[in-house]
């Protein structure tokens, strides 16, 4: 498919052929879904804790003799069933990630590309390269663009004047190539491609 591309002022200029097998999918939410859980997963810190029977500060000295109380037998306060007792079987630290194969992984980037494209919410740039890296120049151009929670993807490596100018504009992101992911392209309101972003997930994807 044929899509057409413009400049940071928002002029034409010119298009770009974009791959049916990469931009031209019927999206599937359930691909989707289970690579953006994968990210999430892989994402968490696991660092939750509890403290367990053998590790809360109480004594373990018996509470009571063991018959004739009447009562249930007990051995030291620490044990769960008590208040400010150690906690039975309770979370902790470990790895929320698991496996998704690297192929799986590709799909659901494509998927998420044509989903972009499918809704209406994919602009071509040009490119990205700017000389002065003013962000109030930027946020006044991308105002009047009409980005809003950008995601921005160029090519092997990002205008670092463009990078600079755009890291304290709150929404907008701005990727390689490389970094393009199925959370950050779905949380975007808008996904803005690089001709050279373009042709770098083309090859990457293919």
């Amino acid at each position: 498919m044929k899509a057409d591309a413009i400049n940071l002022e928002g002029a034409k200029a010119g298009s770009v052929e974009l791959n049916d097998a990469i931009f031209g999918l019927e999206p599937r939410k359930d691909i989707l879904h289970r690579v953006v859980r994968w990210q999430r997963n892989k994402a968490m810190a696991g660092t939750h804790d509890v403290l367990g029977r053998s590790e809360v500060s109480y004594s373990t000295k018996k509470i009571y003799r063991q018959k004739g109380t009447g009562g249930a037998r007990h051995g030291s306060k620490g044990a769960p069933i008590f208040r400010h007792g150690g906690t039975y079987k309770g979370p902790t630290p470990r790895s929320h990630a698991h496996e998704l194969t690297k192929k799986f992984r590709a799909l659901g980037l494509k998927h998420a590309l044509s989903a972009k494209v499918a809704a209406g919410e994919l602009v071509i740039v040009d490119s990205i390269d700017v000389k002065d890296a003013k962000t109030s120049a930027l946020a006044k151009m991308v105002g009047s663009l009409g980005w809003k929670r950008a995601l921005i993807i160029d090519g092997a490596e990002v205008n670092e004047n463009f990078a600079r100018a755009a890291a304290n504009i709150e929404t907008i992101n701005v990727l390689p190539s490389m970094g393009a992911n199925v959370y950050d392209i779905l949380k975007s309101d808008t996904l803005v491609l690089t001709k050279a972003g373009v042709a770098a997930l083309e090859a990457r994807l293919s």
